[in-house]
C-alpha cells in the first residue's frame, strides 16, 4: 500500500517552506516518495504494535521522502552489526562496541520527527516468547 501522492508531498512540503520537492522533476520526486513509503512500510508500518491514522503515516513518508529528495538512498543502508563501535581509550586506541547492535532497528538511520510520530506505535526488541514447561 502506498501512503500520499506526489501533490500531496508537494504540499506538504512547501506549507513546511521546503521548496526541493516542487523545484525536482516528476521522476526524482515520485521516486523519493516511493523509497520514503518503502522505509516506513517495512521499518515502522509492518511492525505496528496499534495504528496510528492514516495522516499520521503519511505525514511521516512526506518527512522520509523529504530527506530521500536531498540525499537518495540516505534510509538504505548496508552494514554489519558487530562493528558498530565508539573509540573509549585514547592512547591504546580502543574500541568499544555500542550497545546491542544486533537490536531491531540498532544499525537504521532514523529521523527524529519520523520517530517521534510513529516510533510508540512499534514495539522494537520485544516479542511474544512462546516456552513450555515439562
Amino acid at each position: 500500500m502506498a501512503y500520499g501522492d506526489l501533490t500531496g508531498f508537494r504540499e506538504y512540503a512547501s506549507a513546511r517552506g521546503n521548496a526541493a520537492p516542487s523545484s525536482a522533476s516528476d521522476v526524482d520526486a515520485s521516486a523519493a516518495l516511493q523509497r520514503a513509503n518503502d522505509y516506513i512500510a517495512y521499518f515502522y508500518v509492518g511492525h505496528f504494535v496499534t495504528t496510528p491514522g492514516n495522516d499520521t503515516v503519511v505525514a511521516a513518508v512526506y518527512e522520509a521522502a523529504q530527506v530521500e529528495l536531498g540525499k537518495p538512498g540516505f534510509f538504505n543502508k548496508t552494514y554489519t552489526p558487530g562493528e558498530a563501535k565508539v573509540l573509549t581509550e585514547v592512547k591504546g586506541i580502543r574500541w568499544t562496541v555500542v550497545g546491542n547492535a544486533g537490536a531491531d532497528g540498532a544499525m537504521t538511520p532514523t529521523s527524529t520527527i519520523i520517530e517521534a510520530m510513529l516510533g510508540k506505535y512499534v514495539a522494537r526488541g520485544q516479542g511474544l516468547g512462546l516456552r513450555s514447561v515439562g
